[in-house]
């Protein structure tokens, strides 16, 4: 395995991260539950209690920043290499496996290990060692 080193970006990386950290910290200290983005998206198609301004304004957010960054025309070259049927498929598969790990990776990778959780690890080691087999498949047995 090699380093591409022409876009390697750990200062970006570390600046994503930083913010990545700093959002779902104000969003704990102001709303006093985690930024697991699967549960405030059920919180969402699902509008029984309260926060459910809070809940929209965080996901719109999300959703409007890879545009806010489409405008500074510096936007990468996307290149899938499978068709719109595998990329449902994967998204059936994500929202499937968020189901039944009870959470997603930005709920217990991200908010749930800061928080020591075991049950975030085992979850997020589960997350990682799929995603592992995934690409080994992909790229050496099935994809090719």
């Amino acid at each position: 395995m090699n380093i591409d080193w022409s876009n390697f970006t750990p200062w970006s990386s570390l600046a994503g991260g930083a913010l990545i950290g700093l959002a779902v910290g104000i969003f704990v200290v102001a709303n006093g539950r985690i930024a697991g983005i699967s549960g405030l998206l059920a919180g969402i198609l699902r509008p029984a209690g309260d926060g459910w301004l809070e809940k929209g304004l965080f996901l719109l957010g999300l959703a409007l920043a890879p545009l806010l960054w489409l405008l500074s025309g510096d936007w990468p070259q996307v290149e899938f290499q499978t068709g719109p049927l595998g990329i449902l498929l994967a998204g059936l598969l994500v929202g499937l496996g968020t189901r039944y790990g009870s959470g997603c990776t930005s709920g217990h990778g991200v908010c749930g290990l800061s928080r020591l959780s075991l049950r975030s690890l085992a979850a997020t080691l589960c997350f990682m060692a799929s995603g592992f087999a995934t690409v080994y498949l992909m790229r050496h047995g099935l994809g090719r």
